[in-house]
C-alpha cells in the first residue's frame, strides 16, 4: 500500500468516529452515533436498549481515549489517532474490538426487531448508514458481515469485522 492509499484509509477511518466533523473525536461524538441509531429504529434512551446504547457508548469513548488521547484533553486528534489508535489496532485489533463490543453489541439489540439476539441485513445496513456510511458501502459491509448467508448479524460477527475493518498497514518507508 502506498502512503496516499494509507493517508485515505486513515482519513476515512478517522472520520468514521468524528461524527460532527468538527477535526477531532470526543465523548460528544459516541454519544451523537447513539442518539442517531435510537432516533433510527424508533427506540428511547429511558428504555432498557436505549441505556445499553448509552452506555456501551461511553466504554467505547473511554477505551478509544484510554489508547489514543496522549494529552489528555479528552479529545482524539487525528494525529493522535494515526499515532496512538492505528498503532495499537495494527498491533492488536482484537483488543480494541474488544473495546468496541459492548457498544456494537447494544446497536445490534436496538436493530434486532424480534429479540433474538441478532440484527437482519437491512437492519445493520440502516444503521451503518445512520453512522455516516455510504448506502453502496453500507450496503456491502452488512451483506459481508453475514458470513453464514442467514440474513442475520451476530454480536461476535460484527466485532470480528471491526477488528479487521479498523486493522490499517501502514506503507513501507
Amino acid at each position: 500500500m502506498d502512503s496516499a492509499e494509507y493517508e485515505r484509509k486513515i482519513a476515512f477511518r478517522f472520520a468514521a468516529f468524528d461524527q460532527d466533523g468538527n477535526g477531532y473525536i470526543d465523548r460528544a461524538d459516541f454519544n451523537a452515533a447513539a442518539a442517531r441509531l435510537l432516533a433510527e429504529f424508533g427506540t428511547t434512551a429511558r428504555c432498557d436498549k436505549g441505556q445499553a446504547l448509552y452506555t456501551g457508548a461511553e466504554a467505547f469513548w473511554q477505551g478509544m481515549a484510554g489508547i489514543a488521547d496522549v494529552d489528555g484533553d479528552q479529545r482524539v486528534t487525528r494525529e493522535e489517532f494515526v499515532g496512538g489508535a492505528v498503532k495499537r489496532l495494527r498491533d492488536s485489533p482484537e483488543r480494541f474490538a474488544e473495546i468496541a463490543r459492548p457498544f456494537l453489541r447494544a446497536a445490534i439489540a436496538v436493530a434486532d426487531n424480534d429479540d433474538d439476539g441478532a440484527a437482519s441485513v437491512p437492519a445493520v445496513e440502516r444503521a451503518l448508514k445512520v453512522l455516516g456510511a455510504s448506502e453502496e458501502s453500507a450496503g456491502l459491509a452488512a451483506r459481508s458481515l453475514d458470513t453464514d448467508h442467514d440474513g442475520r448479524i451476530a454480536e461476535d460477527d460484527a466485532v470480528a469485522a471491526f477488528a479487521v475493518y479498523f486493522t490499517v498497514i501502514e506503507p513501507d518507508a
